[in-house]
């Protein structure tokens, strides 16, 4: 990877994921590892973040650690191609027959819930992220 100065990294739109936790926010770069943060507010933890942002790749640079640029989401398309049992077939589209929605829809949000709950709070530096 190239190494650029701290102004270039700063000026990439990183992706921000943004949830409630216990009553807080939590604010993190997924493509920073570690790079996370939470506040009171939603407006708090975003202004958290971009500190935490700055902090993180300031640290990298410092330690000669590679940086990752953001992911382009343009190299995916946003569909793929699942195999699954007959069974398992019937019965997702049973359940969205019952929901009233399409089979895709249905499984986008099946997917889309389980994405949320397997989120990690693991919290790394920068340099046990690439150790």
């Amino acid at each position: 990877m190239k190494k650029h100065t701290l102004e270039y990294y700063l000026s990439l739109n990183y992706k921000v994921e943004l949830y409630p936790d216990d009553g807080a926010f939590v604010a993190e770069i997924p493509d920073l590892p570690g790079c996370i943060t939470q506040g009171d507010t939603m407006e708090e933890a975003v202004a958290l973040i971009n500190e935490a942002k700055h902090l993180w790749l300031e640290t990298a640079i410092n330690r000669g650690i590679s940086i990752q640029e953001p992911k382009n989401l343009d190299e995916y398309s946003g569909k793929f191609l699942l195999r699954m049992p007959k069974s398992l077939h019937a019965r997702l589209a049973a359940q969205a027959t019952d929901e009233g929605v399409s089979l895709n829809q249905y499984v986008v949000s099946l997917l889309s819930g389980k994405a949320v709950e397997s989120r990690s709070a693991t919290v790394a530096s920068p340099d046990s992220a690439y150790s």
